[in-house]
């Protein structure tokens, strides 16, 4: 027999397990009666001076252990039938690796390249400030998740199996804690070796991954995919394609729109990736509590309206680095990423505002209005901080108070910065909106507006700014038979665990579409 309980101890006691049992004990009422526990979630809560940690447990009684299920149940799948998944972010993987389960042969297209040979591109890009179109934080083995900071925490429960999700990743080698932590997060440094295990599973039981295999093509008959051609050489049969392609591949749209696939403009957002240091942060959401190894760097999510648009904070990275994430050469994008440990002495969140196909008049109807308005903004900056990944920068209360920064106090940003007013950079309906926006955060959290935190620009890549339409149910091309569009290029994610859940869902999709047919 199984119990839960919750309560809150001081951080500090986490370890204590003899004081975690007493109060098990006291909770349940078991006095005299055998039991064991394991932790079931666990999280912060810093809202008053005296800093708590709830606590939730599963409590088994008479010792009675905890039944260990098979989280992931592969079988060998070389003489099944093949489809294509175009793309190995996290929606790819996890197609690939549900296909292993249900019976289905995956062969994955990756236009990047595999872990090891991405990490010396990105190298490059961050010291030399060269671009690899095919190679870079967004494109490559893992997508843009192996190398932006691995976290794992999600709000769309309703859409799918977030446990298992998670599950599959302790499963390759992540930590434990991440079935527990109210925010889990592996870190940039863990999750290649995750992704490796993911591969060689896939490869283990007869599905294929083939690195540098970039989509140039489709071939569609009578609303049906038949074919796709890979490196504008190959071309290879499928009647059944899965589009993973994630929120970059802008190729991929034009490639659709030009044979006639139906896409749609998509609102999304756009801003600046702020760095602060971490010890600022700690205080103000610790109450001045510094340098605790019993609290983790601490975090935080702000969100304000202004005239009626929203503003908000967005993957917020504490103890991180803003890093340079374009995947074309003139241009310049940001994002940021931590290590497992957070421990860089800066903390850096996106802050962005709304931006939607109707602040484009007379373009509303245009599937590339987003698009080319995000391409616009990445070129600028581009050329605003002198033809280089440089990155346009201003510190945080100038831009408030319309100055330009003479000098800045550090930044984690590698390929370096460049003072730029904001103002030259966006529209005006997006500087007025963050001006404000920073005022409001000033007053939610006392000591975040300072002249000690710093502005880069632009941070455009939140999520896709065109989606592409499928069928709620059957989750095909709401046009195109056998085209599965999925995750966050599609518009249908917004993150690791959520792209990872649509990937296995459209797989679930595929096998019940296969089952429907050999009924009829």
């Amino acid at each position: 027999m199984s119990l839960s309980v919750q309560f809150q101890i001081l951080p500090e006691q986490i370890d204590d397990l003899d004081l975690i049992k007493l109060r098990i004990q006291q909770e349940l009422g078991l006095k005299n009666t055998d039991f064991s526990f394991e932790w079931k979630k666990r999280s912060i809560d810093a809202r008053k001076r005296q800093i708590k940690l709830n606590c939730s447990f599963d409590v088994y009684l008479n010792n009675e252990a905890p039944i260990n299920e098979t989280v992931f149940n592969p079988s060998d799948c070389s003489n099944k039938k093949p489809i294509a998944i175009i793309g190995a972010g996290p929606a790819g993987l996890y197609a690939a690796l549900r296909c292993l389960e249900v019976g289905l042969k995956p062969i994955v297209f990756e236009r990047g390249k595999d872990v090891r040979s991405r990490r010396r591109d990105l190298a490059t890009l961050n010291k030399e400030g060269i671009v690899n179109a095919e190679s870079n934080y967004c494109f490559g083995e893992g997508g843009a998740g192996t190398y932006s900071d691995g976290k794992l925490y999600t709000r769309s429960k309703k859409r799918g199996d977030v446990e298992k999700a998670l599950k599959w990743f302790v499963n390759f080698g992540a930590d434990k804690d991440i079935l527990v932590d109210a925010h889990p997060h592996i870190g940039t440094n863990k999750l290649p070796s995750i992704i490796v295990a993911m591969r060689e599973e896939i490869i283990k039981y007869g599905g294929e991954v083939r690195f540098e295999s970039k989509l140039t093509d489709l071939k569609i008959e009578q609303h049906a995919i038949k074919a796709i051609e890979i490196n504008s050489s190959e071309w290879l049969s499928f009647d059944t394609v899965l589009l993973a392609t994630g929120h970059s591949a802008r190729d991929i749209f034009e490639l659709l729109h030009r044979r006639g696939v139906r896409i749609e403009a998509k609102p999304f957002a756009l801003g600046v990736r702020i760095e602060h240091t971490q010890d600022l942060i700690d205080s103000i959401q610790y109450h001045g509590r510094l340098n605790d190894d019993f609290v983790p760097p601490a975090s935080y999510s702000l969100v304000t309206q202004v005239d009626g648009r929203g503003v908000y904070s967005f993957c917020m990275c504490p103890g991180g680095i803003v890093a340079p994430c374009a995947t074309e050469q003139e241009e310049v994008v940001t994002n940021g990423w931590s290590p497992s440990k957070r421990n860089n002495p800066y903390s850096n969140s996106g802050i962005v505002v709304s931006v939607s196909p109707s602040d484009f008049p007379g373009k509303e109807n245009d599937p590339f209005v987003c698009l080319n308005f995000q391409k616009e903004i990445e070129k600028r900056a581009w050329e605003l901080a002198g033809s280089t990944q440089k990155v346009p920068a201003q510190r945080m209360l100038d831009f408030v108070q319309g100055k330009k920064s003479k000098d800045f106090p550090r930044s984690s940003y590698q390929p370096g910065i460049v003072s730029v007013e904001m103002d030259l950079l966006f529209p005006k309906f997006i500087a007025e909106r963050l001006r404000q926006a920073f005022i409001d955060f000033g007053n939610k959290m006392k000591g975040y507006l300072t002249n000690d935190a710093v502005l880069h620009a632009p941070e455009s890549r939140t999520s896709s700014p065109i989606s592409i339409p499928r069928n709620p149910e059957t989750l095909e091309h709401v046009v195109i038979s056998g085209l599965y569009p999925c995750a966050e290029g599609a518009g249908y994610a917004g993150g690791i665990i959520s792209a990872a859940i649509d990937g296995m869902k459209c797989i679930d999709s595929i096998v019940q579409k296969i089952k429907d047919e050999a009924v009829k």
